[in-house]
């Protein structure tokens, strides 16, 4: 197969990293436009991100991954870099995904606790977690990220598109949810935090155990929502236990003065995120032709409907009970 343009741009930033003796094999991509490859020799590895402009921009990475690097966490290192065109060149922290690990018989405890302890680390470095310039994922953001719901998934449900006037009920019923929002200190989201995101690294100890990835979105918010990123996964069931041993810990560690008000939190950005990725899982589909996102979606209502159970999110239960009643919440059950 002949060599794209791009396949000679990134040939040349692997060599003029000192790489270019090195075998190349790809990794991965992702929902985006990134591709991941690692350069292997037999004095060690590498992997290479590469992030096309306009459409990727890798200055967010580094920004990131550095900084948490800078908190003592194990974000990986930037060995090289080309902003301009697109490609970084990062430490390889190798194939054991939680994903894989779990899979394979991972304690299930004790990587998620080791995941919980590097949210309590973000938490309790207070300041020192944000970065100048980060946008809030607060407020009218949250609202304007779970419209996915109405828009797509109602839309499919019903085979009708979403009245406007039922979307603004749905967003009054958000932003009466939201007032009832206890004040916390925000901390640094890093957005996907969940078990195909992590590496398990047991040779690091403590907080450093769990690799990061793909932060490149983080923005500052709420305290709770990664955590919600993290128990409530959208592909994996965690074991109740582990789901409650985790909200304790982090609770527990983190210090919160007011563990009600921090389970308040959690319970709406768990609301927000389920309807969100319900949304989003629906777009999939009919927008891109990815259908296979549809099989999470029963265990996604599932965990939605556990947090409408809430009394703060009262306003947005009623309105989930009026328009989508039990049996227009069956797309992607079995049949």
């Amino acid at each position: 197969m002949a060599k794209s343009e791009r396949d000679h741009l990134r040939a040349e930033f692997v060599s003029r990293a000192g790489w270019g003796d090195a075998g190349e094999r790809l990794l991965a991509g992702d929902a985006s436009f990134r591709k991941y490859f690692r350069l292997s020799r037999p004095r060690g590895s590498a992997v290479v991100m590469d992030a096309p402009p306009p459409q990727e921009d890798v200055r967010p990475f580094v920004q990131i991954a550095r900084h948490l690097i800078g908190l003592g966490l194990s974000a990986p290192e930037i060995l090289a870099e080309d902003v301009e065109h697109g490609f970084l060149l990062l430490e390889d922290f190798g194939d054991d995904t939680y994903a894989r690990v779990l899979k394979a018989g991972g304690d299930e405890g004790e990587l998620y606790s080791r995941a919980t302890d590097v949210l309590v680390a973000l938490y309790r470095a207070g300041e020192r977690s944000l970065v100048p310039g980060l946008g809030a994922y607060a407020g009218e953001a949250l609202i304007e990220a779970a419209l996915l719901l109405p828009e797509w998934y109602l839309l499919e449900a019903t085979g009708r598109p979403t009245p406007p006037e039922e979307t603004a009920r749905y967003v009054a019923a958000w932003r009466e949810c939201l007032a009832a929002l206890p004040a916390m200190t925000e901390t640094l989201l890093l957005r996907d935090y969940h078990k195909d995101n992590l590496l398990w690294l047991p040779a690091r100890p403590g907080v450093k155990a769990c690799g990061l990835l793909d932060f490149q979105d983080a923005q500052r918010g709420h305290p709770s929502y990664d955590l919600v990123s993290l128990i409530e996964d959208a592909r994996r069931d965690v074991a109740p236990a582990v789901h409650a041993a985790c909200l304790d810990r982090y609770i527990g560690e983190a210090g919160i003065a007011d563990a009600a008000s921090f389970r308040t939190g959690f319970a709406l950005m768990a609301a927000q995120r389920h309807a969100r990725i319900i949304g989003v899982f629906v777009r999939l589909l009919r927008r891109d032709g990815k259908p296979d996102y549809l099989q999470y979606l029963p265990r996604v209502w599932r965990m939605f409907e556990r947090s409408l159970e809430h009394e703060a999110l009262t306003p947005l239960r009623r309105w989930v009970d009026r328009t989508l009643p039990p049996e227009l919440r069956r797309i992607g059950a079995p049949s």
